[in-house]
């Protein structure tokens, strides 16, 4: 990859609050959050400042994740997983015949956008994140049954996310459709797409592959809880 800004894919929750999405942000002096309501991440560059800031944020919210390097954390506080997932950009248009009709989602769409998110990937999608970029969705027979969408965004780069399609839907490329209609538009807009996939996802990532995805890094998602 070229572009000289690369760098800030390594720590990509504290550009984006610092960059597009700094309205969205909650700052612990090093550390940064989404607020709660719109996504459950936080990033940081002082070390030091997570142990502080990570107890601050548990108290809006009982489950997060730091995107990154392995935070510093409180003894009211456990780490419940590492999640090692492939970042992974694309550079170039994807060629793919659209054969099915996409529609952008609107705030009408919310309850339905998150609950079908929330069926098949339970937990990172908030009452909210919709706010943080476009999102759009197949429908078929006036039923919401596929969606992807834009999640971080820093200048340069905007994540593709929530690429969800109903456990009754799949296997009819709809996902391949919704990714394509997502990078061309970040592309239109002279930034890079890029996403984050749990690094077991093979059939996820062969996908994205073969839609022109390379990865670039693996990166960490530390999820903590509160202790009961």
């Amino acid at each position: 990859m070229t572009n000289k800004e690369d760098h800030k894919l390594d720590n990509p929750v504290w550009h984006a609050l610092f960059e597009k999405h700094s309205t969205f942000a909650l700052d612990y002096d090093g550390t940064k959050f989404y607020n709660p309501d719109y996504c459950p991440f936080g990033g940081f560059i002082v070390p030091e400042s997570t142990l502080t800031a990570t107890k601050q944020y548990a108290l809006l919210t009982d489950s997060f994740f730091i995107v990154g390097e392995k935070p510093e954390i409180d003894d009211s506080l456990t780490i419940v997983k590492e999640l090692i997932c492939l970042q992974m950009i694309v550079q170039d248009k994807i060629q793919l015949a659209i054969g099915t009709e996409i529609l952008r989602l609107t705030e009408s769409h919310n309850a339905e956008l998150l609950q079908l998110v929330n069926l098949v990937q339970p937990g990172y999608f908030k009452t909210k994140t919709p706010l943080l970029g476009n999102y759009y969705g197949i429908f078929k027979e006036a039923q919401l049954i596929a969606v992807a969408g834009e999640r971080m965004k820093m200048n340069d780069f905007t994540e593709v996310s929530a690429i969800i399609t109903h456990p009754d839907h799949t296997g009819k490329g709809y996902a391949k459709q919704l990714i394509s209609h997502v990078v061309n538009n970040i592309l239109d807009e002279n930034k890079t797409p890029f996403l984050h996939v749990v690094e077991n996802n093979i059939g996820a990532i062969s996908l994205y592959e073969k839609l022109g995805f390379v990865t670039r890094r693996k990166i960490s998602f530390w999820n903590v809880f509160k202790k009961q």
